[in-house]
């Protein structure tokens, strides 16, 4: 029985460029970084002892070894405090950011890494 989920495969075009967009600038850390000689992929959380990870891998050496695999962009939805702090801080940084938005649910904007995919984070209401 599934009881969580481990990791999110993140298809990019460039591993490294990715990795730091998203340590630089988002504060996420390296997790750990694997090449067993044909495969090559870079594993970062948002804190330590995060339960959930993504992994980045090479969308070119995915699609050569496995064409049939969806290569696109995940959905992800983070979850954060501070909302507001949080959208400005990105903003400073240059990060493409969507506005604010009030939902049932709570505060929501979304942002768009270096290869201009997008992700959304919410403040949950109480």
């Amino acid at each position: 029985m599934m009881n969580k989920i481990g990791q999110v495969m993140l298809y990019v075009n460039n591993q490294d460029e990715a990795a730091n967009f998203w340590t630089e600038k988002l504060g996420f850390h390296i997790v750990s970084e694997e090449n067993n000689g044909h495969m090559r992929w870079i594993e970062i959380a948002p804190t330590e002892g995060a339960e959930t990870s993504i992994i980045l891998h090479s969308k070119e050496l995915v699609a050569k070894m496995s064409p049939e695999l969806n290569l696109g962009t995940p959905s992800l939805m983070f979850f954060a405090d501070n909302l507001d702090e949080l959208h400005s801080s990105l903003s400073d940084k240059n990060i493409k950011v969507g506005d604010i938005v009030n939902l049932p649910t709570g505060k929501v904007f979304n942002f768009a890494d270096n290869e201009d995919n997008y992700f959304a984070v919410l403040e949950k209401s109480n």
